[in-house]
């Protein structure tokens, strides 16, 4: 979930439990505690590329480290709202703001570990993009209602505003996993895994990603009053395990073994870059199959850590589709 999202839902979590008086401050400090969870995205080493994505949304958006998490944000908060407020409600505020992070992302792709360090799975229900401006919009709405009241039982109805459009998500996901079903009846395909999440910034057209015989296929669907469908393209499935069972052991290795846990066993080779192996389960397209990162294979240094590239710059060409099936044409 990006960072402006993650401080709203904060700030409303600490609106809703303060007096009328304190709701400036207590949305501020709550919408600081929910985005700092997501500073782990700056750890990282030049050595080893791939702990950077290791560690994004693993200790610091797990339950166990609410309290210390909140701590922190309480530590650094005092000093401005001391005169106000004691370091025991600062740390409530914070507690709340800071609680949020982690669960919020659990409505996003890529995975949260709630977790961690007892379960080293990653949970993600997939029902809104990274960023979804109607869901985030509505809660920016209802915190400035709530501070130009001067009414923190305003701030409620986010809680009433999250489950109500979660559960439109959840309808649009099911009628697209109908939606895959019958791509994959039609196909004479049995599913073996599946995937179906929105496109960026909307609840209209979704993606649709599933494993079948060995090969990763991919559709859009639009998802509107009228269903539309976009079949796409397919990719083999990387055997990494046997294409480099040589260098079993080495560092290369055991990096491909990282990025395979970390995309869930959705390997494929870029079709442009056959020397990178990507994430198939992203793309720009929801029909593509161009992964948006990779990690880049080096034979020559096996004893070396892999790089971990990016792919996310659209082109014109790619844009111009993906709003076209969002509006429903034919690309």
């Amino acid at each position: 979930m990006d960072p402006v999202t993650h401080g709203l839902i904060g700030a409303s979590a600490s609106q809703s439990v303060v007096s009328k008086e304190q709701l400036r401050p207590a949305a501020i400090i709550g919408m600081l505690s929910a985005m700092l969870a997501d500073l782990d995205v700056f750890i990282s080493d030049s050595s080893d590329p791939l702990l950077n994505i290791e560690i994004h949304r693993q200790f610091s958006h797990s339950f166990v480290f609410i309290p210390i998490g909140a701590l922190i944000a309480a530590g650094l908060l005092w000093y401005f709202y001391r005169q106000n407020m004691s370091f025991k409600k600062i740390y409530v505020l914070s507690f709340l703001g800071y609680a949020t992070a982690g669960i919020a992302d659990t409505f996003t792709s890529y995975g949260t570990k709630l977790f961690w360090p007892f379960l080293d799975t990653r949970f993600s229900w997939d029902l809104i993009s990274v960023f979804d401006p109607l869901f985030s919009v509505v809660i920016l709405g209802l915190i400035i209602w709530t501070l130009y009241k001067k009414n923190p039982k305003i701030s409620w109805f986010t809680w009433v505003w999250i489950p109500i459009y979660l559960s439109m998500a959840l309808i649009q996901q099911q009628r697209g996993k109908t939606v895959a079903k019958a791509i994959a009846e039609q196909e004479n395909h049995q599913i073996e895994q599946i995937i179906v999440k929105p496109t960026l910034g909307n609840q209209l057209l979704w993606s649709i990603r599933y494993i079948a015989h060995d090969t990763l296929f991919a559709s859009g669907v639009r998802l509107g009053l009228d269903t539309k469908v976009y079949p796409g393209e397919s990719a083999p499935l990387l055997d990494w395990q046997q294409q480099y069972s040589r260098y079993h052991g080495t560092t290369l290795y055991n990096d491909i073994n990282r990025f395979d846990k970390l995309s869930e066993g959705y390997l494929i080779r870029h079709p442009e870059k056959k020397n990178v192996i990507g994430d198939g389960r992203y793309a720009m397209l929801p029909t593509a199959m161009s992964p948006l990162w990779g990690i880049k294979i080096d034979t020559s240094h096996p004893d070396r850590h892999l790089l971990f590239e990016t792919f996310r710059e659209p082109t014109p060409k790619v844009r111009n589709a993906y709003i076209d099936m969002l509006l429903g044409n034919n690309p």
